[in-house]
């Protein structure tokens, strides 16, 4: 049989056979958007920035070395478009920054970039990745935070360095209390209570004077990094008085002025995720999932997301957990029930689970919360 021959059709324009294939439109186009956006891949860097993108009257790829002076100069100059960038250090500052000049800003974790990476990681490389990675139509983006909750951030990390630093140190005189036959009690304030009493009067003390002095001199870095702690805390108090939405999230049991700054701040629009359960699984405070062939097995918690934030609220979920465990106290029947056929840090894990959705359904509906509220309604908030 003769192999038969397509006839072209009249109407259809006639295409060359040796004709270049254009870049689809889709590299330069806003996703849901009718107008022409051009969309720009930027990696950042201390010096020199390194800029992808296309052009889209012509469909030519672009690449261009910006050093770190002529960054905003060069997109003031350009059309308003989509510009991307990882997720990374200055990331949100470069954001306000481009979008004050009218572009629209997409942050990018860095381990959904990495995928897009195609062969030798380079600069330009990086950025080819963050330009192809922005248009995948199911790519999450971080939300841009502004000036006063990276400030607020920051007064947290600070505080949590010092708790690491004031830990460091207490272990440190426990245990050469402990190497001179000093057993120190459990609990921070018990180490200095007995430490200062031990180590007060040179003689008949079992430290060497060499070490007394020294030890003395840790004792005194602990007090002056406990009051640090303090003023830090009341600084993230003074702000958490002036939001409306800190007050709020506050009124939940195991949610002090510390965590409720810290959502705050980190999450900026609630709205960002689709629900509760979404933002539950951001915080990592969801089981990670393994399976194939149909058969999917749930394991430990993901623990993706901040561990900063999702610690805050374990260490909530396990405060109210002892709260409700005192003999005097009724407990509540949907922690006792869990208790009943779960582990107690399972249990303390689902709680705080639990508190993360009951803070998505506060802030994404403006809400304030409500101890008497149905265990039915708080899940359908979420």
């Amino acid at each position: 049989m003769s192999r038969q021959t397509k006839q072209a059709d009249p109407l259809e324009p006639e295409r060359h056979h040796c004709a270049r294939v254009g870049v689809s439109s889709n590299h330069s186009r806003d996703r849901g958007s009718t107008m022409n956006v051009t969309t720009y891949g930027l990696d950042l860097a201390k010096r020199v920035f390194q800029v992808h993108w296309v052009e889209p009257d012509t469909g030519e790829l672009k690449r261009k070395a910006l050093a770190r002076a002529e960054v905003a100069a060069f997109f003031a100059r350009r059309a308003p478009g989509v510009v991307a960038m990882e997720s990374c250090g200055s990331a949100h500052h470069w954001g306000r920054v481009l979008s004050g000049l009218g572009h629209q800003v997409r942050l990018i974790a860095a381990q959904f970039v990495r995928p897009f990476v195609k062969t030798n990681k380079t600069d330009a490389a990086d950025a080819e990745a963050i330009w192809e990675a922005v248009q995948r139509p199911g790519m999450r983006f971080v939300a841009l935070k502004s000036e006063e909750q990276q400030a607020v951030l920051s007064l947290h990390r600070m505080r949590a360095q010092q708790v690491k630093i004031r830990a460091m140190q207490a272990y440190q005189v426990r245990s050469l209390l402990y190497e001179f036959g000093v057993v120190a009690p459990k609990g921070f304030a018990a180490l200095k209570a007995k430490a200062a009493t031990v180590l007060a009067e040179p003689t008949g003390c079992p430290v060497p004077e060499l070490a007394r002095v020294e030890l003395l001199s840790q004792l005194e870095g602990l007090q002056s990094l406990t009051a640090r702690i303090e003023a830090l805390e009341r600084r993230v108090g003074s702000w958490q008085r002036r939001e409306a939405e800190c007050e709020r999230l506050a009124a939940i049991p195991g949610v002090g002025r510390l965590t409720a700054t810290a959502v705050v701040a980190t999450i900026a629009d609630a709205r960002s995720f689709r629900s509760g359960r979404e933002f539950a699984a951001f915080l990592g405070l969801v089981p990670r999932q393994s399976g194939t062939g149909g058969r999917v097995k749930m394991l430990g918690i993901s623990k993706r997301g901040d561990p900063y934030l999702r610690t805050l609220l374990i260490h909530g979920a396990r405060s109210v957990m002892f709260t409700q465990s005192r003999a005097e106290r009724v407990m509540d029947p949907w922690l006792k029930e869990l208790l009943a056929r779960r582990p107690k840090n399972v249990a303390i894990v689902a709680l705080a689970n639990k508190m993360a959705r009951t803070i998505w359904a506060l802030l994404a509906h403006g809400r304030s919360f409500d101890p008497n509220w149905g265990r039915t309604a708080i899940v359908a908030l979420a």
